[in-house]
């Protein structure tokens, strides 16, 4: 029986191997913020791309799909719940209005999805930023998407030093290849040419 064989342990501890996936899903999701790259130094060279091993590539790809998942389903709390917000400054007299009236009380009770989905993806990976990234860049692309948010490419070249295999692991639709469709001549004849053929014969 395979009892307790899931999965691969990658020679770590369960909390070793369960950082490490935090660690490279928070990775993946921080590689679509918005940087400066001559003022942050470790600025991502691609977005929505990382390389590691293929080994962990194929482990962390359910953790992303989960998350993006999570995402995805609180954009209609979040929808829902703009109806009932105010545009008002923080702190006016405006604001403290609506924050008495029963309209903040129907925004809290539409918006509590979406807070337990962000507190929900928060404690599975960890970074506040990777979340607010993932929950306002990269949900609402694959908003209509049912599921395959992700896609590992693996590399030709091994690993420098052990000879490991690199995969990427990369979310779709930004590096998708396009399908260039060639035009085919068309052999169909019109009947204007048989008439004239006859006409330059005669």
């Amino acid at each position: 029986m395979r009892h307790r064989k899931r999965g691969r342990h990658l020679g770590r501890t369960s909390s070793h191997r369960q950082a490490m996936f935090r660690n490279l899903a928070s990775s993946l999701f921080l590689t679509e913020r918005e940087v400066d790259p001559d003022i942050e130094e470790n600025a991502p060279k691609v977005k929505g791309r990382i390389v590691t091993t293929l080994q962990k590539a194929r482990e962390v790809k359910p953790l992303v799909e989960k998350c993006i998942r999570i995402a995805c389903q609180s954009l209609q709390a979040e929808a829902n719940a703009r109806q009932y917000a105010t545009n008002a400054e923080r702190n006016s007299d405006e604001w403290k209005r609506w924050r008495t009236s029963p309209q903040w009380q129907s925004w809290c009770q539409a918006l509590a999805p979406a807070v337990a989905a962000r507190r929900r993806v928060l404690q599975m990976i960890g970074d506040k930023q990777a979340v607010r990234v993932l929950f306002e860049d990269i949900a609402p692309r694959f908003e209509v998407r049912e599921g395959g948010y992700t896609r590992i490419l693996r590399l030709a070249h091994p690993r420098l030093g052990d000879a490991g295999h690199r995969a990427i692991l990369e979310l779709v639709g930004s590096h998708d290849r396009v399908k260039e469709v060639s035009e085919k001549p068309d052999f169909e004849v019109s009947e204007e040419e048989p008439a004239a053929e006859t006409a330059a014969a005669d």
